[in-house]
């Protein structure tokens, strides 16, 4: 955060010429960057007169800036005691707070200075910056924006209220934002890695890498762009330049949760199971994922024996990773008491899982328990492997009288009947997700190809906004459409079991079809989740499930047609293809 500029000594007698001096040589060092003749000329100021504020603000600047927070918190907290009017230091003292950890009580000072000052573009700015990290998106693009009204030439307003507008899900204005900043200010090295962000979230991640190596060239040493500009290379399909970005982050801050986390989906993308999970297990410090982590006092299990322990397995991210992960349950071991916590949807199909004691929705209170374990911590605690995956499916079951009921209910359907999804869930709360879902999700009309094969009955397995769509097919397509009778997974899977193919993508309904044992084809996007492996069209985890994959960024329309080739061959009768024999139709 920038600063805010040191106000001159207002009233009062006229200072010591030696004073003055000193204040002179301080801010010569101190922009030459010699910050400890900086202090030490504000210090000596101190000797002289210990009751000046401004010295005790500037020293407190030449402290933060040597990365001493606590005793520049001090300083201003002396400034501010000293003239409780002085709004430059109750900005600065803010800055210190925020840099500190703790953006509550930044906030505080940034709306003490914003009283004593309402028009000052600066506080506004750094209190952008603590509603960023408050969570509150909203605000803080309302306090950039009211900086830049103060100010419209202010390019960190600018790139910051780029970087809020990311957060907040709006990269197109994001991307405006920055370029803005830059034309402001060509040599930011944060407005290119903010830059950077809008445009990878925007899919253009060739693009994204170019800002993210401006901004490098600008700052060698920046691990935030370190490891930004791995995300990109990982998107690009570059993998190994990847994991060289989170590793270069990782010297520079060897702390850094975001670039463990990265590094980890890289190290899993690539099979590297070993290292792979535990630097996974970084997500849990990261700023997305931070405040869901469960706060139990029964410790965290390991895979040691459990023996007659009760051990709670919960449900963490998104429903096709509880559907992934539940697999570990049945593994636990004889004796052990298993109680499970999934998202309500999952509830009545999971409870048929072997060897769970209990199991409730996510939100209900909780029996008594000794252990704990995150489902997508499992593979850890098992120390999974490629080769240790555990692969035998079907896993779930629908329930038998359900299953029977779609079973008439479809007995209409001429051929074979293909179910279909083309959408995952949007998620508008959690912006780095909903990029994700715009680069996972089509449109039905881009499933048109598949309309071309004919003798098939397809069926729509859509739910949420994206469902409206079935109304509307592809020409040819005939999609029937029962997903208004479609509850909870427990409805889908009964419907899914009675179906002979699925084609979906990357979503929780593909994880569903596979963990039933039923053949699926996954239309996968080009920057493939890590789950789904590199260079492979079949996946260790469901052996019923065949992947189309885009061959570059954002082409869908080859992938679709690869499926109905495909769809094709199997509708002729070639069994000599390995989806044929996969797709049992």
């Amino acid at each position: 955060m920038r600063s805010a500029r040191r106000a001159k000594r207002r009233g009062g007698p006229d200072l010591d010429p030696s004073i003055i001096d000193l204040f002179q040589r301080g801010l010569v060092y101190h922009r030459a960057g010699r910050l400890l003749q900086a202090q030490a000329a504000y210090r000596q100021i101190l000797t002289i007169d210990p009751g000046n504020a401004e010295a005790h603000n500037s020293l407190g600047i030449a402290l933060r800036a040597l990365g001493r927070l606590a005793e520049a918190e001090a300083s201003y907290r002396e400034a501010v005691q000293l003239r409780p009017n002085y709004p430059e230091a109750h900005s600065n003292l803010g800055n210190a707070l925020r840099a500190l950890g703790r953006p509550g009580e930044a906030e505080a000072s940034y709306r003490e200075a914003l009283r004593l000052r309402p028009n000052y573009p600066e506080a506004y700015y750094n209190l952008g910056a603590a509603l960023i990290d408050l969570g509150r998106l909203v605000e803080a693009e309302a306090s950039y924006r009211e900086a830049l009204r103060l100010s419209p030439n202010y390019p960190e307003a600018h790139s910051n209220l780029g970087h809020a507008l990311c957060d907040l899900g709006r990269p197109a204005e994001a991307e405006a934002s920055c370029r803005e900043a830059l034309r402001l200010r060509p040599n930011n090295p944060q407005a290119h890695n903010n830059l950077g962000v809008a445009l990878n979230d925007l899919s253009r991640a060739a693009e994204a890498e170019a800002s993210y190596r401006e901004a490098l060239r600008l700052r060698p040493n920046y691990p935030e762009v370190h490891s930004n500009l791995g995300s990109a290379l990982y998107a690009l399909g570059r993998l190994t330049e990847a994991e060289a970005s989170f590793r270069e982050a990782l010297r520079l801050r060897p702390n850094y949760p975001e670039a463990h986390d990265n590094l980890g989906h890289a190290l899993l993308l690539a099979g590297r199971f070993e290292e792979g999970w535990k630097e996974y297990e970084w997500r849990w410090k990261t700023k997305t994922l931070s405040s869901s982590a469960r706060d139990f006092s029964a410790p965290l299990w390991r895979g040691e024996a459990i023996a007659d322990r009760t051990i709670l397995l919960h449900a963490e991210q998104g429903l096709g990773d509880t559907l992934q992960f539940c697999r570990y349950a049945p593994l636990i071991g004889r004796g052990a008491g298993i109680i499970l916590e999934v998202q309500a949807p999952l509830v009545r199909l999971l409870s048929r899982l072997p060897g769970v004691m209990k199991i409730g929705a996510r939100g209900e209170s909780l029996p008594p328990f000794d252990l704990h374990c995150p489902l997508m911590s499992l593979p850890l605690a098992f120390r999974t492997t490629l080769d240790t995956i555990p692969a035998a499916t079907p896993y779930l079951s629908a329930d038998p009288s359900l299953a029977a009921n779609w079973r008439e209910r479809l007995v209409g359907l001429d051929g074979p009947r293909i179910g279909l999804v083309w959408a995952g869930q949007a998620r508008s709360n959690f912006p780095a997700a909903a990029a994700v879902d715009r680069r996972r999700s089509i449109a039905l009309k881009a499933l048109a190809p598949l309309a071309e094969v004919s003798g098939v009955s397809f069926v729509s397995l859509q739910k949420d906004g994206p469902a409206a769509q079935a109304a509307n097919p592809p020409p040819g397509m005939v999609l029937h459409d029962f997903t208004g009778k479609l509850h909870d997974f427990e409805d889908t899977a009964a419907l899914i079991v009675n179906l002979d193919l699925v084609i979906s993508v990357d979503t929780s309904v593909a994880h569903l079809a596979g963990a039933l044992g039923k053949p699926v084809w996954l239309l996968n996007r080009f920057d493939t989740c890590w789950r789904w492996l590199l260079n492979r069209d079949d996946s260790p985890w469901y052996p019923t499930l065949r992947q189309f994959r885009q061959p570059r960024p954002g082409d869908w329309n080859s992938a679709v047609c690869a499926a109905r080739d495909a769809l094709h061959r199997l509708m002729a009768g070639d069994c000599d293809q390995p989806s044929a024999r996969q797709a049992g139709i």
